[in-house]
């Protein structure tokens, strides 16, 4: 029976020798949606990719990838889901275009090859093998892979890496278009702006545990308010300009001229502050409010940057 989750973890576990790299984490995956898995290094986000995967048993909990143990399944489970690793699991003597049209003979139903070539720009490098191909034409040759079958989830492993910006935004309507086929898509990303562009779900996990979940939207809406910034003359009294402003607001004069409010930034901040500058033949210019990011959450809940 289906259910409305295409993965589902619930208390998993996994530990290596003394190291507990995976501390009870749950995790739940919709059908149809892109989920953006992040977390520092060492956070466990990709032994839990690998469990689910298959490629990893757990110590405890339970995983179920379309309604599938991945390891008891996995036979059955495999030719229903497309892995792209960040790297690596292509022979490296194979050239491009003939690795796609073997993966694709493994599959009953496969995607047109030329098309995916066409699509993913591998047709120039098509007859050289693996290893003179550049990062980014590796990161596409590993994506066509992932996708050739026809899989109901996909798993992306830094799908973008690497590339130029037009290859990366072509990767991003790509990634759309499978949401809009039906196709679950699980992304681990470093880049926090595909991850809050492509995503409908956000998972953050830190310590082996997921410790946030939830829409972009409902993720950088609370705590850290928005931010004002706009400049004018140096040396402004904020002290006045505070006054005239809700107690929890903070004005700070970034460099000579340069000036950020944060706190509630709502319209009657924003007439307050104008006003205010009229009355003080202050004429602000470069206005701007800026949202909380989810760069901005992931900072404050996990304390680390994401790095490569």
């Amino acid at each position: 029976m289906q259910t409305s989750a295409a993965v589902e973890v619930a208390g998993l576990v996994k530990r290596y020798g003394d190291k507990t790299a995976v501390d009870g984490l749950d995790l739940s995956v919709l059908r149809g949606t892109v989920t953006a898995f992040l977390g520092p290094n060492g956070a466990g986000k990709t032994t839990t990719i690998e469990t689910c995967e298959g490629y990893r048993s757990p110590d405890a909990g339970t995983v179920r990838v379309l309604g599938l143990d991945p390891v008891a399944d996995g036979a059955a489970l495999r030719p229903r889901i497309g892995v792209m690793l960040q790297s690596g699991g292509i022979y490296p003597t194979a050239r491009a275009e003939e690795t796609l049209r073997h993966m694709a003979t493994l599959h009953a139903h496969p995607l047109d090859v030329p098309s995916l070539v066409e699509r993913l720009g591998l047709g120039s490098c098509g007859r050289t093998p693996y290893r003179r191909l550049s990062g980014g034409q590796q990161q596409r040759l590993a994506l066509a892979l992932a996708l050739v079958g026809r899989p109901e989830l996909v798993f992306l492993d830094e799908p973008t890496a690497g590339l130029d910006p037009q290859a990366r935004h072509a990767t991003w309507d790509l990634v759309r278009e499978l949401r809009t086929d039906g196709v679950t898509v699980l992304l681990t990303t470093h880049a926090m702006d595909e991850a809050e562009e492509l995503s409908d779900d956000v998972a953050i996990v830190d310590g082996g545990r997921v410790i946030a979940q939830g829409t972009p939207e409902e993720l950088c809406k609370g705590g850290a308010e928005n931010t004002l910034r706009f400049g004018g003359r140096p040396g402004l009294d904020l002290g006045s300009l505070l006054k005239a402003l809700p107690a929890e607001t903070v004005a700070v004069e970034l460099s000579p001229g340069s000036y950020r409010l944060t706190g509630t930034v709502d319209p009657q901040l924003l007439a307050t502050v104008t006003s205010w500058c009229a009355q003080n033949g202050v004429l602000p210019d470069r206005i701007s409010v800026e949202r909380r990011t989810l760069e901005d959450v992931f900072l404050e809940l996990t304390g680390r940057e994401l790095r490569s």
